[in-house]
């Protein structure tokens, strides 16, 4: 019974990590906003949210989260809408 208990554990897991994996994408910053706290980013798609690669605003779940960008860095992140507006949620190290 316990085998059983950690297989099917184990698969629930692994879906979890697969599905949270189609909420990260790949993007390049572009402009930061400190005093708005949004972030511009240059893409990939976002299968998320069914939007195709491409520049725009976004943002930011955490003030915070601006600390650790730079104009040019390259970064994988997740974005979802948060009341109504498209926001970074997590930013991948």
């Amino acid at each position: 019974m316990k085998l059983i208990q950690l297989t099917a554990a184990a698969l629930i897991f692994s879906a979890g990590a697969a599905m949270a994996d189609t909420h990260i994408t790949s993007g390049t910053v572009t402009k930061i906003d400190t005093k708005w706290s949004k972030v511009t980013i240059d893409h990939e798609e976002l299968k998320n949210l069914d939007m195709p690669a491409m520049k725009m605003v976004f943002q930011v779940a955490e003030p915070e989260m601006l600390e650790q960008l730079s104009e040019g860095k390259e970064i994988r992140f997740a974005a979802d809408r948060v009341n109504g507006k498209l926001t970074v949620t997590e930013i991948v190290q």
